[in-house]
């Protein structure tokens, strides 16, 4: 399991991931926010499995 996502990818996910969740304790109180746990992990691992698939890579290649 190699990285294939880059730091900008990685803190976007990231910040996604951490509104999406925060919807389930603050706001409109949604258990759909509970999807934003998908982003979060991929953003922390650095890894996507849907960009392996894909043969997406937005690391840069010495990172690989």
């Amino acid at each position: 399991m190699q990285a294939n996502e880059g730091t900008v990818d990685r803190a976007i996910r990231i910040v996604a991931g951490l509104v999406l969740l925060a919807l389930v304790f603050v706001g409109p109180r949604t258990p759909w926010g509970l999807i934003g746990i998908l982003p979060l992990v991929t953003g922390l691992v650095g890894f996507c499995p849907a960009y392996g698939l894909l043969g997406i890579r937005t690391c840069p290649r010495g990172k690989r």
